[in-house]
């Protein structure tokens, strides 16, 4: 079983109909989907790949060679423990954002606007990834984003990206890459690597691996698109695994609501009169700031407790 993939540049031919449907049957039976003719050129992936491989051998693998989870991994060969790592990842990983810019990494040629340019490309192909959402859901264009950016016209929501790399594991049977998880935000554009293997989601009970396509996009919807569509939409179950095969790289782009923002299920449009639609919603109203503090705390456990916490405060 392979996780959908969707030809983007047919929303704009006579297939546009059709591709809505199965973005739209992706988003509520799997929760991911790989975008393929997504708009962004490969010049720009392939410098992505470069720039991001050379930061790590330059930059991070040193570190994380002496960092506690290896430190850790090595403890537990040594004393011939049959236990495994629970609550740790092998993943060496940093946070792009325009508030830490001042912190991006220096010391690899043009990694700083290379990955500038890239996200800037990301964040345009998130908006447009929301706009074909709030249609298949029937709400108005640039619902899910005004929602995301709470009260005003001001741009509130955060964009972030995880460089993240997944390096060799002399022991993979013992430490996972990472746990797993449903990711707390709003939609997430993943540019993962080409040829390693190490993505799955739980689909149907069964782990499935996210296939390597080269210069696709994958995307996946958090917690808070689950909440804004009622539940039409899913927020699914992932996590990687350790291997002792290659290097995996991972860049993970998220659109997230900002923490001031209020997140309900939204009131769909009847098409006929252009009225509201009350629904009845499954999911609490919360801000998206208290559920991230929830989040933080319980993020490696299921999501429905934290719908109820959030609904208690």
């Amino acid at each position: 079983m392979a996780i959908p993939v969707i030809d983007f540049s047919k929303l704009d031919g006579e297939e546009r109909a059709k591709t809505l449907a199965q973005i739209s049957q992706c988003c509520g039976e799997w929760g991911f989907f790989q975008l393929v003719n997504h708009g962004i050129t490969e010049e720009l992936l392939e410098r992505v790949k470069k720039v991001a491989s050379e930061c790590y051998k330059g930059e991070r693998e040193e570190n994380f060679k002496n960092s506690k989870t290896v430190k850790l991994l090595n403890e537990l060969v040594e004393n011939k423990s049959e236990d495994k790592l629970e609550n740790v990842d092998w993943e060496d990983v940093f946070l792009l954002s325009d508030e830490n810019e001042n912190e991006w990494p220096t010391k690899t040629p043009g990694f700083k606007e290379t990955m500038k340019e890239y996200r800037d490309e990301l964040k345009k192909l998130a908006v447009k990834v929301m706009e074909v959402m709030d249609e298949n859901l029937g709400l108005p264009k640039g619902y899910i984003k005004k929602a995301f950016n709470g009260d005003g016209d001001e741009e509130n929501a955060f964009f972030g990206t995880k460089v993240s790399h997944y390096p060799p594991c002399p022991h993979p049977e013992k430490v996972t890459g990472l746990r797993a998880h449903t990711d707390a935000g709003g939609v997430i554009l993943l540019f993962q690597d080409d040829e390693a293997k190490g993505l799955q989601i739980l689909k149907d009970g069964d782990w499935i691996d996210v296939q390597p396509m080269k210069n696709s996009i994958v995307i996946n919807t958090g917690d808070q698109i689950e909440v804004l569509s009622n539940g039409r939409y899913k927020s699914v179950w992932h996590r990687v695994f350790a291997s002792n095969d290659g290097n995996r790289r991972s860049i993970a782009s998220f659109y997230n609501p900002s923490f001031k923002a209020t997140i309900e299920p939204a009131q769909e449009l009847d098409e006929k009169t252009d009225k509201q639609v009350v629904v009845d919603s499954i999911y609490p109203k919360f801000l998206f700031g208290d559920y991230m503090s929830v989040y933080t705390e319980q993020k490696f456990l299921p999501k429905e407790p934290r719908f109820q916490a959030v609904k208690a405060k």
